[in-house]
């Protein structure tokens, strides 16, 4: 976390010459924060070096979330070339730690953070993002298959691993229901909430680079089956029968079946995070995400994958393995 050499010349280009530049900061890509600090003002730093990142994708979207009169970061300046971008300050309260200071306000927040996508699924979806469906659904879960199983010493039937996969999300991929824009990492850790702003603008949105065209059911079960904070069956319950309220949309069985999609890609993304990019720190969610992904499997429209992880992945090479 040590600043990139060019950005004190960036920022004094753009009238921050002297700034403090605090560590704030980094994930699983190659991007990395600053808190930026000038006496009474501040800013943040990202840092997206490329030809690993490229910021243009988080300025398009940033712009079209402000738009639809949501809160996401005014960018201040920028420098392409360098992968520089200076952009606005949330601050520091974060809906994860906000709840779990206060339990007594868990289903309050949780249903802002619902009220939220409603709206978002409202607005017309942002043009030019590619679609997320079913071969990309596909391909993301055989990185458990190809990253997790050969890390734990697992021979599994990898053909029908993708048949029974293939099984549960084509009905999702032909329900029929309205596509929206997905912001792929819509959790507790990338919601801060915003001083002075109410409604669905007290939420700020970060790290929503990877936004794409989807199902209205992926970012709700991302912000219900989070990987770094439990959030109970209960309020998962009660959120997801207030977006179907408000919505009119029957998307239960999608909701299941992309949720255990999407932690079960995630239980392989942490290995691969681990073994090829040497960040043994997320296998401390594991256990979590198993968790979770039983609770999916336990679904009837689950049933094919259930079977096979049944068949494949004894107990002891689940949760109890982390």
């Amino acid at each position: 976390m040590i600043p990139p050499p060019h950005a004190p010349g960036f920022l004094a280009a753009h009238g921050w010459e002297g700034a403090q530049i605090l560590p704030l900061a980094g994930d699983a890509s190659f991007r990395r924060y600053f808190r930026v600090v000038d006496g009474a003002r501040q800013a943040v730093l990202m840092d997206a070096p490329p030809p690993h990142e490229d910021p243009r994708p988080f300025i398009a979207i940033a712009e079209y979330l402000c738009e639809q009169g949501l809160t996401a970061p005014v960018i201040f300046a920028r420098d392409l070339v360098q992968g520089l971008l200076l952009i606005e300050d949330f601050g520091d309260v974060r809906l994860r730690e906000t709840a779990d200071a206060a339990l007594h306000r868990e289903v309050d927040l949780y249903a802002g953070a619902t009220d939220l996508l409603v709206h978002l699924h409202t607005c017309p979806p942002m043009p030019g993002l590619r679609v997320l469906g079913l071969e990309q659904w596909l391909e993301e879960v055989m990185l458990f298959s190809d990253w997790y199983c050969p890390a734990l010493e697992i021979q599994v039937d990898r053909d029908a691993f993708r048949a029974a996969w293939e099984a549960v999300l084509t009905p999702v991929e032909h329900d029929g229901l309205p596509r929206v824009t997905v912001l792929r990492d819509y959790h507790a850790e990338n919601i801060m909430l915003v001083p002075g702003k109410v409604g669905v603008a007290h939420y700020g949105l970060l790290d929503f680079q990877d936004a794409l065209i989807g199902h209205p059911a992926y970012d709700l079960a991302s912000v219900l089956e989070d990987a770094r904070r439990d959030v109970t069956p209960a309020v998962e319950a009660a959120m997801l029968a207030k977006y179907q309220g408000a919505t009119g949309q029957d998307i239960e069985n999608a909701y299941w079946a992309l949720a255990a999609q999407r932690n079960t890609r995630i239980l392989g993304v942490f290995v691969r995070l681990w073994k090829r990019d040497g960040k043994p720190g997320y296998r401390q969610f594991q256990p979590r995400m198993w968790g979770l992904l039983e609770r999916d499997l336990a679904h009837p429209a689950l049933a094919p994958v259930r079977a096979w992880f049944d068949e494949n992945i004894p107990a002891d090479k689940r949760a109890a393995a982390w």
